[in-house]
């Protein structure tokens, strides 16, 4: 079934764990850190009086800064009323300047081990001071990064931090446990080790990259897994186009067929009329197994950009084009 509404302060509930999410969801990475503190209060309490109710962030995420920011901007609101979301496994280098971008991945900072993960969500649930945490993914699993030892972390992962997010879960001090990566792969092969409750794939179902359709996305619709599609615009190129200096998955040198396929996305985005951006976010929510995408924001303004884009109404014929042109494959779920 193909969902009809994009509205973002729409609810749609998490598997069986009990916990709805709002369809746009906020994300602590790069862009909101760099907000500052001030910044980050404002844009919270814009979200919150929005509607949305799904907060995203991470230890890794602002040296563990952006924890610290939730915390303060969601300390006074009814706990109940919104889901908030943290990882373990990644962690930040602490000396130097913070990094951005593929060499920010440091073999070092990775520890998905039993201590280590219980130890890590503590100062979370101390940091944000808001009592339980809903959501704990497992951070960053990806051969990419992990090359030079993928399958021990993977093991590491599944002996170590799997059993001690289920034993907290069994404890009250979380609700759900996901893995949050960029690798759909991973995913699935996570998903048939064992019982999780969520996912959350960054910028690995969109216009650009889309094998995920193949095997993920319908095994967790035919299980009840809700997926949150993080980075929905690709890290940038899909709310900017092939604009020099666009940002393409996780800041790597963008292909000339990728610049290629998104002029022809932009070129089919002015025959309708229809706002590039808009047609990024809206399309992986039409899949039946996507609860929800989450953005990154620096200001109020594009938050409300985001929201506008949401509710866009975009014709049926956009869509059709697509496929016509074989942007996105023929059963990709679209209106």
């Amino acid at each position: 079934m193909i969902a009809k509404t994009t509205e973002p302060t729409e609810r749609r509930p998490m598997g069986d764990t009990g916990l709805s999410i709002s369809r746009l969801g906020i994300g602590g990475g790069s862009l909101f850190c760099r907000s500052g503190d001030d910044g980050s209060q404002v844009i919270l309490d814009a979200c919150w009086d929005a509607g949305l109710r799904l907060f995203d962030t991470a230890p890794y995420y602002g040296r563990g800064e952006s924890e610290a920011r939730f915390g303060r901007a969601l300390q006074r609101r009814p706990r109940a009323e919104y889901v908030m979301s943290t990882k373990v496994g990644h962690y930040p280098t602490l000396e130097g300047p913070p990094r951005e971008g593929a060499g920010a991945y440091d073999p070092k900072n990775y520890d998905y081990t039993a201590a280590r993960t219980r130890e890590s969500l503590e100062r979370s649930i101390e940091l944000m001071g808001i009592g339980a945490i809903d959501v704990v993914m497992i951070h960053d699993l990806v051969e990419e990064f992990l090359s030079y030892d993928f399958e021990r972390r993977i093991e590491e992962a599944m002996t170590g931090a799997y059993p001690t997010l289920v034993k907290m879960k069994e404890e009250g001090k979380i609700k759900a446990i996901g893995v949050a990566v960029k690798d759909w792969n991973v995913c699935l092969r996570l998903a048939k080790m064992a019982s999780f409750d969520c996912f959350l794939l960054a910028a690995d179902y969109n216009f650009l990259r889309n094998d995920s359709l193949t095997e993920f996305l319908p095994y967790c619709e035919r299980h009840n897994i809700p997926i949150m599609i993080g980075a929905p615009f690709c890290m940038g190129i899909l709310a900017t186009g092939a604009v020099p200096n666009a940002r393409y998955f996780f800041y790597k040198e963008i292909p000339p067929e990728i610049i290629e396929k998104t002029r022809r996305i932009e070129a089919i985005c002015a025959r309708h009329k229809v706002p590039l951006p808009a047609a990024s976010l809206q399309f992986p929510l039409f899949h039946p197994a996507v609860a929800n995408v989450l953005v990154g924001l620096q200001s109020t303004t594009e938050l409300e950009q985001n929201l506008a884009y949401m509710r866009q109404h975009i014709p049926t014929d956009f869509w059709a084009d697509l496929k016509e042109q074989k942007i996105i494959p023929e059963n990709a779920p679209t209106p």
